[in-house]
């Protein structure tokens, strides 16, 4: 089972959005309403790269995650994290069974920090950020590197997603897609999915197993 995370299994899309938005300010950049819709569901390689292009920005990715974790951590400061409906009871019924992976655009420090902020940490067998692959989602590599890691087959994985990049990665890896409409407050398209549902509180046993059989 292979979890995005940001709108999937916890509720920081619009923060993330307005951490790198606070960070660009820091270098006299204002992001448009365009940049900042494609913050969600694309990886720091697609953002920062995009950032470079389009805005003339001269920083290091590193450098531009460093100052957006900075920006989150004041944003979720009084607050926390918030799992999205059904996240916690459905990773740790799933912990016995088989292997877990986070596959996230975010970086390690910040999959790292926001699964600790939800109770996570020890359920996952791998929590990858954009550092652990060359190209983002929608390619097929970030879903491909945890089928390596976990030593699992496409056919026998199962990717769950918000955003239509991370649906299409999933799916172009050879994956069966679970879709949650919970988060998607940009209004991806989630039609490629094999399977959509409300909330994580509806990816019943018998819906897993189905899928799984179609393998």
């Amino acid at each position: 089972m292979l979890f995005d995370l940001d709108g999937t299994l916890v509720d920081t899309e619009r923060e993330n959005v307005e951490s790198v938005v606070l960070a660009a300010r820091r270098w006299n950049v204002e992001l448009d309403a365009d940049m900042r819709a494609f913050i969600v569901g694309h990886s720091w390689n697609e953002i920062h790269a995009r950032m470079r292009r389009e805005y003339d920005l001269d920083v290091e990715m590193d450098v531009l995650i460093a100052a957006a974790v900075e920006e989150k951590r004041v944003l979720f400061a009084s607050s926390g994290y918030q799992a999205l409906p059904g996240a916690l009871a459905l990773v740790r019924r799933l912990r016995p069974r088989v292997g877990l992976a986070v596959v996230s655009g975010s970086s390690r420090i910040e999959v790292r920090e926001t699964i600790a902020g939800i109770g996570l940490a020890e359920y996952f067998d791998y929590l990858l950020g954009a550092e652990d692959y060359g190209q983002g989602k929608p390619h097929p590599e970030p879903y491909q590197t945890a089928m390596r890691l976990l030593a699992v087959t496409p056919k026998g994985s199962i990717v769950i997603e918000d955003a239509e990049p991370g649906i299409l990665a999933g799916k172009a890896a050879g994956a069966k897609v679970i879709a949650v409409r919970r988060a998607n407050f940009m209004g991806y398209d989630q039609s490629a999915a094999d399977v959509m549902v409300d909330t994580l509180e509806q990816i019943t046993d018998d819906l897993l197993e189905s899928l799984w059989a179609r393998a």
